[in-house]
């Protein structure tokens, strides 16, 4: 039996995912997002698995150039839009040579292009406005007099208009709503291609959805809302699990683990399982965190340690060293072991390690 821990990557989990996509925006083109290697997922596999269900419209979005060449060098061959755009002269090589599309989102960029139009000639671009993120953008009252510029540098003239919204997973936020008016109002009479809803949105705000949308977690099963209310049949793709490696008896009042955080209540099996913060489990999960010890569910107790856990087995008292123990995925949201830890599904995903060994499977997870 390997200690190893191991994250079974469900393709067809995906791609249903992409098919609940599809249903809230049927007449919008999409840009799957699957920057930081797929949100943890392995981005080869991944972009291989969606190009298989794209039209030739739809395309992938990442974050930087590098992550683009990293798709095309597996065979990617649809659009790919490089989100945090270019810095360099040797970055607009690359996007020719490798035929990716960048965002523009500050005037250094706009600048570069004026400088080098040789270089910008027939790049096509996105232009980023902020309407309420500030984080990249720019202002509501630039975004004609840049968009008029970058139109003199050569790039190409098709340039798209987008946004991101700050707070699309509250509902109850309006601010969502006031970043959808501003945007509505600069791109009025502009036929460009327009993109602003990101998952949340895609769910919960039919007014975002525009030319395009960009799904990101949902594509990976996860409930985008702070208030999850409705599970949009959204189906997990990551499901990370062990294994029980040790069940031992400890008497009552003794201490489990770092620190002695956690004494037994009463005598009790004490079970060891093969994972930890090492592999990507967050060590701040508290007592009482569910896992799934052959589907059933038993808390966490003590301090989750570099590559262990360890988990209350009274209610299990056939467990057995050997079985099969669930840390989030099939039966077990992301989203709940997030919460408990105080941290969001997206960090937990990504933060799988290298030496957790990933499967991958076209149908139901083990």
């Amino acid at each position: 039996m390997s200690r190893i821990a191991r994250a079974v990557i469900n393709l067809g989990a995906l791609k249903h995912n992409l098919v609940v996509v599809r249903q809230h925006a049927p007449a919008q083109k999409i840009m799957a997002v699957v920057k930081a290697d797929a949100y943890g997922h392995g981005i080869a596999r991944v972009a291989k698995a969606i190009s298989e269900e794209f039209t030739s419209e739809d395309a992938f979005a990442v974050a930087s150039i590098d992550e683009a060449i990293m798709l095309r060098s597996v065979g990617v061959s649809h659009n790919i839009i490089a989100l945090e755009g270019f810095t360099t002269v040797a970055d607009l090589a690359l996007l020719h040579e490798h035929n990716i599309t960048a965002v523009v989102h500050h005037i250094s960029q706009v600048i570069l292009l004026e400088l080098h139009q040789q270089q910008a000639s027939n790049l096509k671009l996105w232009l980023k406005i902020d309407t309420g993120m500030h984080r990249l953008g720019f202002a509501p009252q630039d975004v004609k007099k840049m968009y008029k510029r970058l139109l003199t540098t050569g790039a190409d003239t098709d340039i798209g208009l987008m946004t991101h919204f700050a707070n699309a997973d509250d509902l109850e936020d309006n601010k969502t709503e006031k970043q959808i008016n501003t945007f509505n109002e600069i791109v009025e009479g502009n036929p460009a291609d327009t993109s602003l809803a990101n998952s949340a949105a895609i769910l919960g705000w039919p007014d975002s959805l525009g030319h395009w949308v960009r799904p990101g977690i949902m594509l990976y099963g996860v409930n985008p809302f702070v208030k999850r209310n409705n599970d949009f049949k959204l189906k997990p793709v990551m499901t990370l699990s062990a294994a029980l490696i040790a069940i031992n008896k400890i008497v009552e009042g003794e201490s489990i683990g770092y620190g002695g955080k956690w004494t037994c209540p009463e005598d009790m099996p004490v079970g060891v399982v093969s994972i930890g913060y090492g592999d990507g489990y967050p060590r701040h999960a508290p007592n009482g965190t569910p896992v799934l010890v052959n589907g059933q569910r038993v808390p966490l107790i003590g301090r989750v340690s570099m590559d262990k856990i360890m988990v209350d087995l009274r209610t299990q008292p056939n467990a057995k060293v050997g079985d099969k123990v669930v840390l989030w995925g099939e039966g077990l949201p992301v989203e709940e072991i997030a919460d408990a830890a105080e941290t969001i599904g997206y960090e937990l995903l990504c933060g799988v390690t290298k030496r957790v060994a990933f499967e991958y499977h076209d149908g139901e997870t083990e």
